[in-house]
């Protein structure tokens, strides 16, 4: 459930609350875990005219609560339920154009990154990283900085570590069916008959879900299923 702090003035009666609001720094925060959200939320407020408006905990309702309060920052962790970061970035450049999104992450690894990028967003930031350097990143996107991210400042390895859940996103329905019968076992041409494509069909598309993930051998692929819960381990 949201946790709506404040909203725009919609009514003729508070137009000049409206206006003071429009002034204020507003900040919309989704993450689905609570402790983390709520303690950003408090740093976040101290600083003079930064409101966070509202909090979220999956990616669905960061989307609506931006298209109610169309925050100037929205803060969306790049792993969420029902809707995972990124893909919450591009609706929300929909719903809420004028609102700068800041995505956040555990993963330094620049696929990441770029699609964040392409989806809209203006920053990605690590959430191991000091809230002064959040705070700074954020100044900087409010001063129309095209896309900021200091994920590597430290050295740290661009493709060091990947998400399951944050890759299994980026792959289309049809992939997702190919990944699962690969991952069961099933050979190409049998595939082919129960999603009645063509055998050339099935190769494109394990190729495609192949190179998305980063991944070259089918035992790898059968352990990104597992890890992503698109299988069940067999013990």
């Amino acid at each position: 459930m949201a946790e709506v702090n404040g909203a725009y003035d919609a009514g003729s009666a508070g137009s000049s609350r409206g206006r003071a609001r429009k002034l204020m720094m507003t900040i919309l925060i989704a993450d689905d875990h609570a402790v983390f959200r709520h303690g950003l939320a408090s740093l976040l407020c101290e600083r003079d005219g930064w409101e966070v408006v509202a909090e979220a905990g999956d990616g669905e309702e960061a989307v609506r609560l931006a298209g109610t309060l169309r925050p100037r920052i929205a803060m969306l962790d790049v792993e969420m339920p029902r809707l995972a970061g990124i893909e919450a970035a591009q609706r929300i450049r929909k719903v809420s154009p004028e609102s700068r999104i800041v995505v956040l992450s555990m993963y330094a690894d620049a696929r990441y990154q770029e699609r964040a990028r392409e989806a809209g967003a203006s920053a990605y930031v690590l959430k191991t990283e000091p809230i002064a350097a959040l705070v700074e990143v954020i100044e900087l996107v409010l001063l129309g900085a095209a896309f900021v991210s200091n994920t590597l400042r430290r050295g740290e390895s661009a493709t060091a570590l990947r998400s399951a859940k944050v890759d299994l996103h980026a792959l289309s329905a049809r992939e997702r069916e190919v990944l699962r019968l690969l991952a069961e076992g099933r050979r190409t041409q049998e595939i082919a008959e129960l999603l009645g494509l063509g055998v050339k069909s099935v190769e494109t598309y394990r190729s495609r879900l192949m190179a998305k993930l980063g991944i070259d051998n089918v035992a790898s692929l059968v352990r990104f299923a597992i890890r992503a819960g698109v299988i069940e381990p067999e013990f």
